[in-house]
């Protein structure tokens, strides 16, 4: 499988409909923001993307929305007074669209690889940051081959509920040295991702 992948800035008025179809869809349960309309997901959009300490991006694989990824500074979104952050912390989240009728073999993969690559190459950071769900086992799994490392269970605010997650950190050396990046590797250079 060849892939044309591509990061752009989001933006809410554009994106906003497309996002709402894929957080109502059940493989995006862990989000929590299945029960929000697209009004709701443009405001959250707008609030992501004209906040200086975060933003958000949409991936296009072949030209088409496929993934989005939201990055924010740990210090100051999320986890502030819960992870000690090193210069160079950039906290990530990344959510790829529902398989649909004619799913591609290897797309999460390659997807979890060109943000992971973003993060690093560029927006400069040192060190990515996650905090799954600790009951998300596949996202886990996922982040565990893509060079991460499982520091800690914390309890994390998100206003109408607490979420236990599992703070989890990847330098780029771990990165470069996963199963991941192996085996994503030839597909990114073919392909040049991210463009």
């Amino acid at each position: 499988m060849t892939l044309a992948t591509s990061i752009i800035g989001a933006d809410p008025d554009r994106d906003a409909p497309v996002l709402q179809r894929w957080l109502a869809d059940p493989h995006a349960a862990f989000w929590g923001m299945g029960g929000l309309d697209v009004d709701d997901v443009r405001d959250y959009l707008a609030s992501v993307v004209a906040d200086p300490h975060q933003d958000g991006w949409l991936g296009l694989v072949d030209g088409a929305p496929t993934f989005f990824a939201e990055t924010y500074d740990p210090a100051q979104v999320l986890l502030r007074g819960i992870h000690d952050p090193l210069p160079g912390d950039l906290g990530m989240h990344v959510l790829v669209a529902p398989p649909g009728d004619e799913p591609r073999h290897g797309l999460t993969d390659a997807v979890f690889a060109a943000v992971m690559a973003w993060c690093f190459d560029e927006l400069g950071a040192e060190r990515v940051v996650v905090e799954p769900d600790a009951r998300n086992d596949r996202i886990r799994c996922k982040n565990l081959r893509a060079g991460f490392t499982e520091l800690r269970y914390v309890s994390i605010d998100e206003g109408d509920h607490t979420k236990t997650a599992v703070l989890s950190v990847c330098t780029r050396d771990d990165h470069a040295r996963s199963e991941l990046a192996a085996v994503a590797a030839p597909e990114l250079a073919r392909t040049g991702i991210p463009a």
